[in-house]
């Protein structure tokens, strides 16, 4: 039986209209920019590929239905295809505020529907990109983001002052006893040297980050890349950037990936760990493959997650906190 009050929203009505002045406050500072807003389908025709992300599957059916459905859709897990195509079709710098849906993700930073603020720039170095993420988190956090400083390190640097290992030149071995004593079990179920590296940022590398800073981790290893360009200086990092602020992780920029056979490349990549997990396989978007390959301008783009970066601003310590009815309350 559901408690009483349960049709209540979860935040207060100061959360409420902090939220929303909040928003006010980024479509202003892109306005203030010349990015354009857009605004693109949650249903998508394609799953997401990466291992760490859920696609929910939506049914779509006719009125009555005793005819055959139709082919699955999907809610998207980040509008980044969409605005890829838009750019690939001529629009100039753009940007989104959207929810997104990720199956399997709740806790006191998750919630399965979520929003976030995506833009790319035409041009944009990750440099320029980081500047621009450190200014609209500044200007949303408001006096939260006082004294704080600016913070630039490599992944390597990172993990090498939170664990004293270099992440590119240690050995399995060394990587594993590093998992160990962080707590993961001897016999736990993990297999390969990513997922030895994502636990690792995860429980000893991340939670330090950020403290008392806007701390962005950039040059992951290249087996990290996502969509992201591998760095043509050193192709054993990716031009790719996380931010973080008091531990939490808040952004996740690339210097996009321009090259469609590349991008198949890194599908069927993914599929392949999927099968390796028991995950089921998800096809490639065809018509972000064809956009790509008509021609994606350089840029640089970033996802922010709207919803973390107001808990921080307010001093929330749970994300329903922020939310006008989480999934549970839905």
């Amino acid at each position: 039986m559901r408690p009483a009050e349960d049709w209540r929203p979860n935040a207060s009505r100061e959360a409420l209209r902090e939220r929303a002045a909040s928003l006010a406050r980024a479509r202003a500072f892109f306005a203030a920019r010349g990015v354009l807003e857009v605004d693109t389908p949650a249903l998508v025709n394609s799953p997401v590929s990466d291992v760490h992300l859920a696609s929910a599957r939506v049914e779509l059916a006719a009125e009555g239905a005793a005819a055959a459905q139709g082919p699955s859709l999907y809610l998207h897990t980040s509008p980044e295809y969409a605005m890829k195509r838009l750019l690939a079709a001529g629009l100039p710098d753009i940007y989104q505020i959207c929810h997104v849906v990720r199956g399997n993700e709740r806790g006191r930073l998750h919630n399965p529907e979520f929003t976030l603020i995506e833009w790319y720039r035409l041009g944009f170095t990750l440099p320029a990109l980081m500047d621009e993420v450190d200014a609209l988190v500044r200007e949303l956090l408001g006096s939260a983001a006082a004294q704080r400083a600016r913070e630039r390190l490599t992944y390597r640097e990172a993990f090498t002052r939170a664990l004293g290992l270099d992440p590119f030149s240690a050995t399995d071995a060394q990587l594993r006893e590093a998992a160990r004593h962080l707590g993961l079990a001897a016999g736990a179920a993990i297999a390969g040297r990513d997922e030895l590296l994502e636990f690792l940022v995860a429980v000893g590398v991340g939670p330090r980050l950020g403290r008392g800073a806007l701390t962005f981790i950039h040059g992951y290893p290249a087996s990290q890349a996502a969509l992201a360009r591998l760095d043509p200086r050193d192709e054993r990092s990716a031009l790719r950037f996380e931010l973080y602020c008091e531990g939490v992780e808040l952004a996740n920029g690339f210097e996009e990936l321009q090259s469609a056979s590349e991008q198949r490349a890194r599908f069927e990549r993914d599929n392949a760990e999927r099968r390796r997990r028991g995950l089921p396989a998800s096809p490639p978007d065809e018509r972000l493959l064809a956009a790509l390959a008509a021609g994606l301008p350089g840029c640089a783009g970033v996802a922010l997650g709207f919803d973390r970066t107001l808990m921080l601003a307010l001093g929330a310590q749970h994300i329903e906190e922020v939310l006008s009815f989480s999934t549970g309350r839905a």
